[in-house]
């Protein structure tokens, strides 16, 4: 499984593709918090936290990690070598959870450099005000997670398509609805049961709870279930190569 995580760390890093992709994001993230005159911007929110970052982080996030996922699979079954991996004595799941940890660490590679988003607020601060250092460790904790959600659909999307780009464009759309589209349809809800059901079949409500600096184990266990979800729906796809 790690063999096969350091393999697609070293095929990203060894493209200037990878580099580009990772510094377009920083670059972007960079732009929108402290450039652009946006609601995204931490000099006009007026608040001595990162709210603005963590409201624009899944937006962006949308964009990289399918671009990141893109290639896992469905580069391996244009060039046909997704047979011959499916030959080594490696089980499915080693194989997904490889590619899982491995794209899972470029993500990393990416939400690094934004800790020093955290230093230049704590910098900006008042001598009398603080950061809220459990509500940010929480808020990186959800980030991380609906990183998680994200590279599972986008690992399933890859083995379903020979295309690069159209696992791409599918994976996109996925995630999108999948974080704003349940809040989409629960607005038209005129029942207020039902509509708190639809509002938290989303990423979004989820997150939202975990950046308020509030632990609950329902919005970690929706994170796992959903993981584990897409990453059975792959091995399906996977089963149904090897026929």
């Amino acid at each position: 499984m790690w063999s096969i995580a350091k393999r697609e760390l070293r095929l990203f890093f060894s493209s200037p593709i990878g580099y580009l992709i990772l510094g377009t994001y920083l670059l972007v993230n960079g732009l929108l918090l402290w450039v652009f005159d946006s609601q995204y911007n931490v000099l006009s929110a007026g608040f001595g936290d990162l709210a603005p970052f963590f409201e624009s982080a899944p937006l962006l996030l949308l964009f990289l990690i399918p671009a990141l996922t893109m290639r896992s699979f469905a580069e391996e079954r244009s060039d046909g070598t997704l047979e011959l991996l499916l030959t080594k004595p490696i089980t499915p799941y080693k194989i997904i959870m490889g590619k899982f940890l491995g794209i899972f660490l470029l993500v990393l590679c990416a939400l690094l450099p934004t800790l020093t988003n955290l230093i230049a607020v704590n910098e900006l601060l008042q001598d009398s005000s603080f950061i809220d250092w459990g509500s940010m460790g929480l808020s990186y904790l959800g980030l991380l997670l609906v990183c998680s959600v994200f590279i599972s659909i986008g690992i399933s999307t890859s083995i379903r398509f020979n295309s690069q780009v159209t696992a791409f464009m599918v994976a996109l759309l996925i995630c999108f609805f999948h974080f704003y589209g349940w809040g989409f349809i629960a607005d038209t809800l005129t029942s207020n049961n039902l509509y708190n059901f639809v509002l938290r079949l989303g990423i979004q409500e989820h997150y939202y709870s975990l950046s308020r600096g509030v632990l609950v184990f329902e919005d970690v266990w929706y994170f796992a279930l959903n993981c584990f979800i897409f990453i059975y729906f792959t091995r399906n796809a996977i089963k149904q190569i090897q026929k």
